[in-house]
């Protein structure tokens, strides 16, 4: 089971003579930013009379370079993000000396399930029967540990018609955790749904997380170890984990504004 974070960001190892003077920087940046994060999860925590630990922190590191995720390593985060698998994999294996949990967040074409297969402990963009059965045949041809698998939900396909995000629409979730519950070499782990942009939630992330929750809460009712609730980032943390959210996945706040997309 993912290791919750307990809120502090320690120093960690230090670097006498392996870090160069941007580096230094930079780090000290991300601990800046960290800290930041980590009181803005804490005051949502404390508002929603949540204990601190029942939220991780996912920091997506996407167009970001492994040595960023050293960095954030060192810093003491164990919990990382990606959406492209041509990013992630050699930054998974660049990064495969540290202790890490890796989360693939992106949508995921079936073409890259032997490689997303290869590194990720959590899959989060389960959507489709057909990705369960490419993963659950992957998972088991490579002899690997189970794969956490969690539903996506679609929010903005609540209403017949709307066609946004990717991801399940909410009438269609609970086959699809039956499905990924019964498949060898998946784990159930929870829901996932990103704020959606149109459709009756569109730019009210608190309803969309509130919905959510209860998506969830019917899940969890069919499969009591499926826990995971992964809502929220860097702009609507604090409405996800009003809502339950027990994993945010937080970008932009932590490694700054993004470069554009290669």
């Amino acid at each position: 089971m993912t290791n919750h974070h307990d809120g502090s960001f320690p120093d960690g190892p230090s670097f006498p003579d392996a870090l160069t003077a941007h580096d230094r920087a930079r780090r000290e940046q991300l601990h800046a930013n960290l800290a930041e994060v980590e009181q803005r999860i804490a005051a949502a925590c404390a508002a929603a009379k949540r204990p601190r630990d029942e939220v991780a922190l996912v920091v997506v590191t996407k167009t970001y370079p492994a040595g960023d995720t050293r960095l954030l390593a060192s810093l003491g985060v164990r919990e990382v993000a990606e959406n492209r698998d041509q990013d992630a994999a050699p930054k998974a294996a660049d990064c495969a000396d540290l202790s890490l949990t890796w989360h693939f967040v992106g949508q995921l074409q079936t073409n890259k399930v032997r490689s997303v297969v290869g590194y990720a402990d959590y899959v989060h963009s389960v959507d489709r029967l057909k990705l369960v059965n490419a993963l659950s045949s992957e998972v088991v041809r490579a002899g690997r540990p189970e794969l956490g698998c969690l539903v996506q939900v679609a929010l903005d396909r609540e209403s017949a018609g709307g066609a946004g995000r990717a991801g399940a629409s909410p009438g269609e979730v609970e086959a699809l955790a039956e499905a990924v519950a019964a498949a060898p070499g998946l784990r159930l782990a929870g829901v996932m749904t990103v704020a959606p942009l149109a459709g009756p939630y569109a730019g009210d992330p608190a309803a969309a997380f509130g919905r959510l929750a209860e998506i969830a809460s019917a899940v969890r009712a069919a499969h009591p170890a499926a826990t995971m609730v992964s809502a929220g980032m860097s702009g609507d943390l604090e409405q996800a984990v009003a809502a339950g959210a027990t994993h945010v996945r937080v970008g932009t706040a932590v490694l700054g504004a993004r470069p554009p997309l290669r």
